[in-house]
């Protein structure tokens, strides 16, 4: 099957379940309130594209290469995305709920994640550098042997960090964040005084 280049293209209301998207590469194509869920989107290429509203939970990302992808206002429940092409992978999130999926041994240094919620998110193994995580909801995320160097968690809530299995060099946390890099030692904090 031959693939296709689509450029500039917008996709609204887009439902996969009728109309699959056709495997190629979509560079500058926006894609708003589609529904991705289940999807097929093995070994296609997306080039600063923009997700807005779409529902891509449990879409198959094996091969998938995302460049200067951005998804705002997204439900992107159990992705992998450790399974994505690793070369080149820079995505943002905006307002979008990421929950059960796997960013295992993924390379994601300098990712924006705002106020996205991330319950029981894996982040074992993966390379968080110089990321932020702007007011995201982390219950339930897992971290471990990560590299958190450099990484913003002022304004983020419900992690729970163990240091001692974790790189959290100049890791930038808020005081109320305090406990949450403490879980593990079952001591009680009392915050009434902060």
């Amino acid at each position: 099957m031959n693939e296709i280049y689509i450029e500039g293209k917008s996709f609204d209301k887009v439902d996969s379940t009728e109309d699959p998207l056709i495997g190629g590469e979509y560079e500058n194509c926006t894609f708003i309130d589609c529904n991705l869920s289940n999807s097929n989107l093995s070994d296609i290429r997306f080039v600063e594209c923009e997700f807005n509203g779409c529902n891509l939970s449990l879409a198959k990302l094996t091969n998938t290469a995302l460049r200067s992808v951005k998804f705002r206002n997204c439900k992107m429940l159990g992705l992998q995305f450790e399974r994505c092409v690793e070369l080149g992978l820079s995505i943002s999130f905006d307002h979008c709920n990421l929950s059960q999926s796997s960013f295992y041994r993924t390379k994601l240094k300098k990712t924006n994640f705002k106020e996205t919620q991330l319950h029981e998110a894996d982040f074992t193994e993966s390379d968080l550098s110089n990321s932020v995580f702007d007011r995201c909801d982390l219950m339930g995320a897992h971290f471990e042997n990560t590299m958190l160097e450099k990484v913003d968690f002022r304004t983020s809530f419900n992690y729970s960090i163990d240091p001692a299995i974790n790189r959290i060099r100049k890791a930038r946390f808020s005081l109320f964040g305090v406990p949450g890099l403490l879980d593990k030692y079952d001591i009680d904090i009392d915050q009434s005084g902060l």
